[in-house]
């Protein structure tokens, strides 16, 4: 079998199976609930599920639903090192299921379906393990990378989470190693300094873009996260 990627639908009746290849299934609509040996829960938009090879599991979702599932051979070890068998996708990788599904749509083209899955490869080597993120923190995850110019309150987010604000604190904490205020500087940093270094956008915007209307606050703040302010970074 030849590694593939496919966008597939499936009913709302509970069927179930195995197969010899791994297989990942990545909501770009809707929701899976799946059935398997360490998890059972939902996969949503966002978010990734690892069924290894030989595994037998369970699965129904809505009609309207839509997956794109990756028919693999092997997987990379970052993937056989997670404790979790469900991850949360990097916002390049949710992007790029996005090109993946128009282009399958669009034409039957095998060679630029080899380049897909060739660069599939290489993004999904590029996830990170959380195999310990509490389910309720995944959906804050996703919630703060979608939109890094909000304002984004303790509150609201225990509130997205469906926990107390202390409650939501401490799991928090538990799940990423950061608190609730260090987790979003350093994704609004660490996207500030992507594109500062692969765009030119003006600085000005870029800040506005990762949830500062100051520009010299955003700059004071960039350059105590990595010991460079953005114009330096800039050259």
């Amino acid at each position: 079998m030849e590694d593939s990627l496919t966008i597939r639908t499936y009913t709302k009746q509970r069927k179930g199976h195995a197969h010899l290849h791994h297989q990942l299934v990545l909501p770009i609509q809707g929701v899976i609930l799946i059935e398997l040996d360490g998890y059972e829960g939902k996969v949503a938009v966002g978010e990734c599920v690892v069924i290894q090879a030989g595994t037998f599991h369970l699965f129904r979702a809505d009609e309207a639903a839509r997956f794109i599932v990756a028919d693999l051979n092997t997987l990379p070890c970052n993937l056989l090192s997670m404790d979790s068998l469900v991850f949360s996708i990097s916002s390049p990788l949710k992007s790029y299921l996005s090109f993946v599904e128009r282009q399958l749509e669009h034409q039957v083209d095998s060679s630029i379906e080899s380049t897909m899955i060739l660069m599939f490869h290489q993004l999904l080597a590029l996830q990170k393990a959380n195999e310990q993120m509490d389910p309720r923190i995944r959906v804050v995850i996703q919630h703060i990378s979608e939109d890094l110019a909000a304002e984004f309150t303790v509150n609201g987010l225990a509130s997205l989470a469906c926990l107390s604000p202390t409650q939501f604190k401490k799991v928090f904490k538990q799940s990423t190693g950061q608190s609730v205020l260090q987790y979003i500087t350093a994704q609004k940093m660490e996207r500030a300094k992507a594109l500062l270094t692969h765009t030119d956008i003006p600085v000005q915007l870029i800040s506005e873009q990762v949830g500062y209307g100051d520009v010299s606050a955003f700059s004071r703040r960039f350059s105590v996260f990595f010991g460079i302010s953005p114009r330096q970074l800039r050259g």
